[in-house]
């Protein structure tokens, strides 16, 4: 469907909260279960899709008139929903994760959306960001190479185990932000819970797994040969924090974490005890925005309608809604695109 054939103000636009797709990846640990309430019967539980079209793993609408169907459905049959400048796509561009690793992920990399669509059935590549909910106090994250490498060197160490020797280990804690642009080498350690934001993908190149063996004890498959060609081998510099200023207004404040091509996500910090004295909140008809509530409890609510939400919760704001507020106590991300 095309933007000429929807009657742009003639459709329920409210918000709703959505229920995540669950993945039981060996690295994962119960912290999604125990911190944020996620009652999906996977175990380990690794990754909660929050906000997800991607059929990997699509999330389902969990209040509302159209609770029970899939987000996916849900847009399909009202493409308005993602805003004049998404209407015409194939599901949202973006997909949302709380991730817990209890142990190290896979060295990996992902490739750019030149080279998927090229190698990859016309997928979207996958750029992401991370903000740091929670780190134990040794938890690292591998960012880069410690300096420029060659594909050959690359290769054989990949080979030989001995790659770990070439790549950037940086400490992290909480409320740490890091932008991963497609065809950067990357991992997150153990004991790090995090909030992604990234590109509806899920292309993963695998580079080094550490020698684990998955729940039916084989290895899990590498993908060297493809990581070798998309990963940018020349040396990272240490990411420095981006400077954050908090916007102070009445009852909240908000600081923008990151901006790039894909997507926008800010920080907001809610303090107000009556809705009237609530943060106004509302989509133009560009585009949706997603709530993620990272700390605390709160109520985004209209004249007529309120939706309450707890740490954990994740909601899906259509585009061109209705004037809301936003008033409770906690912490959200907000991601716009």
């Amino acid at each position: 469907m095309t933007s000429k054939n929807i009657n742009w103000k003639n459709r329920e636009n409210l918000p709703f909260r959505l229920r995540p797709a669950g993945k039981d990846y060996l690295w994962g640990g119960r912290r999604l279960k125990e911190d944020f309430s996620k009652e999906i019967e996977l175990s380990p539980l690794a990754e909660t899709w929050e906000c997800s079209t991607h059929p990997d793993g699509p999330s389902i609408v969990a209040s509302g008139i159209y609770e029970g169907m899939s987000l996916r459905e849900v847009l399909a049959e009202h493409p308005e929903y993602m805003g004049k400048s998404h209407v015409d796509k194939d599901g949202l561009p973006i997909l949302i994760k709380f991730i817990d690793a209890k142990a190290d992920l896979s060295v990996q990399v992902h490739p750019d959306d030149a080279y998927a669509r090229k190698h990859e059935g016309g997928a979207l590549g996958k750029s992401e960001m991370w903000y740091v909910l929670d780190a134990q106090r040794d938890t690292d994250i591998i960012y880069g190479f410690r300096h420029e490498m060659d594909r050959q060197t690359l290769r054989e160490s990949l080979e030989n185990g001995t790659v770990g020797r070439y790549l950037q280990k940086v400490p992290i804690q909480k409320d740490d932000v890091f932008y991963i642009p497609a065809g950067q080498v990357h991992a997150i350690g153990a004991g790090a819970l995090m909030a992604e934001i990234q590109e509806s993908s899920n292309l993963t190149y695998r580079m080094f797994d550490y020698n684990r063996l998955d729940k039916n004890g084989k290895p899990r498959p590498l993908h060297i040969e493809k990581a070798v060609e998309v990963v940018d081998l020349g040396g990272a510099a240490e990411p420095r924090q981006p400077l954050r200023v908090l916007k102070f207004k009445r009852g909240y404040a908000t600081e923008l974490l990151c901006r790039c091509k894909y997507f926008q996500t800010e920080r907001m910090l809610l303090n107000t005890e009556r809705w009237r004295e609530g943060a106004a909140f509302g989509t133009g008809e560009a585009s949706f925005k997603v709530l993620l509530c990272t700390e605390g409890v709160g109520t985004l609510a209209g004249e007529e309608n309120s939706l309450p939400f707890i740490k954990g919760d994740c909601i899906f704001v259509p585009a061109d809604s209705a004037p809301l507020r936003l008033h409770g106590k906690g912490k959200l991300l907000v991601v716009g695109c």
